[in-house]
């Protein structure tokens, strides 16, 4: 018998006891729609799969213990010196190893691109209102594993037990510190004593290569679980609505592009775990509380958090014999606090603002939701301004800049800037919509002149195609929530404050350009 003889009959034996053949059926042939900007969610995907790979290779040789050794290896400029066996694992890996440095930097490289795909992802999600019913919980899986990827990075970069990652470290017990009342009881906890103590190593290691990934994997099935039940959102264009899916099925034209797209990642990651130093450790040295390295930055999905708290001005009161510290406080953990928690709960507050209640599968486009990409725009504005702030220290000397100047054009900055770009974003896409009406009712500008018998010279127009014409006509805009404070009777209505604000910010959020009617496309033909 045959090798394909027999791998039937086992087909055959499964299908028979679990109607698999069905279901793989018609799974295979569900559709999932073209676009380049669904391959961020890949990206993030393939990367996990890199970091885990590679994470794994990397667990064979290091020592996640603070044990005091005398470095022995082949670093010559660090022979003879003292360092925790976690330190001289990593510089073992690095320099003894087989492919060792090249699978630290692959892993390295691996998790920035990691984060980079999933806050890409989750700005895509954002600005097209991919968000909205029914994906608001996958939204959240989305806010949630952001989370984790900031927490797990850290760790992760904090294993070596180097002087740059010890800074780290030590900011990180500052902002447990400044919890009011417990955070002293909390360091203790997390640190087994006194910083830096013997036991935090080996608890981070823990949890960066067990908790964390197994909250990931929980996670990213969820997530993977939803988008394949509520189907996938898909640009406006003909033929596409919200009760359709326009695409390809998974078998084979999905599958053999998302393969080949899993070793493009691959590829690229390895070129520069290849080419590109990142995190030299063992030019920084092992950590010692004593000391700090010059220039110490994190990663940039960390940056904003160091500026910050870099900016914050020293600001402390005592209360019932208790010190508050709200220089570390406030942008330490009430900031991201509330940034993430709002993050998280945008697409209810947006419902709300909105009252729709109903599903939506297909996007917007930014331009035709001016007061939500301008939030975004926003958002991002901040977080550049703290980023730019958290390297204030490297700026001021390749600039030949003072580190003042930096440190309140920044303070400035952070509360200037964003309501800037607010308010500029808004007026362009309300400014791009004008031109989308103009577009569907004059057409396209030519360049070229006519001269009218009169002597007049016009530009002359061409109609664009109604693809494009539906394209820029077929979305939808919402009427601002008519919330008077009193009723028929004229008796007032109970959350009157919470309702006048509920319709201030509905008409904010309603404000458009009108787009173009069937009466005005019959007053322009009569023309």
């Amino acid at each position: 018998m045959t090798v394909e003889a027999k791998l039937g009959q086992v087909a055959n034996y499964v299908d028979e006891r679990t109607g698999a053949a069905a279901f793989l059926k018609k799974s295979l042939k569900k559709v999932f729609p073209d676009h380049w900007s669904f391959l961020l969610g890949e990206v993030a995907l393939y990367s996990f799969v890199i970091l885990l790979l590679s994470g794994t290779f990397l667990t064979f040789w290091f020592d996640p213990s603070m044990r005091e050794v005398v470095y022995e290896g082949s670093y010559q400029p660090l022979e003879g010196v003292k360092m925790s066996a976690a330190y001289a694992s990593a510089l073992h890996i690095s320099f003894e190893v087989r492919g060792g440095l090249l699978m630290r930097q692959i892993h390295h490289w691996a998790a920035l691109i990691f984060m980079a795909a999933i806050v890409a992802h989750l700005l895509r999600v954002f600005f097209t209102g991919a968000f909205r019913k029914p994906r608001e919980g996958n939204w959240i899986i989305g806010v949630g594993l952001l989370t984790l990827g900031i927490v797990e990075g850290f760790l992760g970069y904090s294993l070596p037990d180097d002087l740059l990652s010890g800074t780290g470290i030590r900011i990180a017990e500052a902002i447990i510190q400044a919890i009011p009342v417990v955070g002293s009881y909390l360091s203790y906890f997390a640190f087994g004593g006194v910083f830096p103590g013997e036991l935090f190593i080996p608890r981070i290691y823990i949890v960066h290569v067990l908790l964390l990934p197994g909250a990931f994997l929980a996670l990213i099935t969820v997530h993977l679980m939803l988008v394949w039940y509520q189907k996938h959102t898909q640009y406006p264009g003909p033929g596409r609505t919200e009760k359709n899916v326009v695409g390809y099925p998974l078998m084979p034209m999905y599958m053999a592009k998302a393969g080949g797209f899993f070793f493009i990642v691959f590829g690229v990651t390895a070129f520069l775990g290849a080419v590109a130093s990142i995190n030299p450790i063992w030019l920084y040295g092992p950590y010692t509380p004593a000391q700090i390295s010059a220039g110490s930055q994190p990663d940039w999905y960390m940056g904003w958090l160091d500026g910050l708290v870099r900016m914050a001005p020293p600001i402390e009161t005592y209360f019932f014999g208790y010190t508050i510290s709200w220089n570390i406080l406030i942008p330490g953990l009430i900031i991201p606090g509330i940034l993430f928690t709002g993050m998280a709960l945008y697409p209810f507050i947006e419902s709300w603002i909105t009252g729709d209640k109903r599903e939506h599968h297909l996007l917007d486009r930014p331009r035709n939701a001016p007061n939500r990409t301008a939030l975004g725009a926003m958002s991002l504005t901040f977080m550049l301004v703290t980023l730019i702030n958290g390297g204030n220290d490297l700026i001021a000397t390749h600039f030949d800049l003072s580190i003042n100047q930096i440190m309140w054009g920044t303070r400035i900055g952070v509360f200037v800037l964003p309501p800037l770009a607010f308010i500029i974003t808004k007026r362009l896409c309300l400014s791009l919509q004008r031109a989308d009406r103009e577009l569907v009712l004059h057409g396209r500008e030519t360049g070229r002149l006519l001269r009218m018998p009169s002597g007049e010279f016009v530009e002359v127009h061409e109609p664009i195609s109604p693809e494009k014409a539906f394209i820029l006509t077929s979305h939808e805009q919402m009427p601002a929530l008519d919330l008077p404070a009193v009723d028929a009777r004229g008796v007032k209505r109970a959350g009157a404050l919470k309702n006048k604000l509920r319709a201030r910010l509905s008409k904010a959020n309603a404000e458009a350009i009108p787009k173009v009617s069937a009466d005005d496309l019959k007053e322009i033909e009569s023309h």
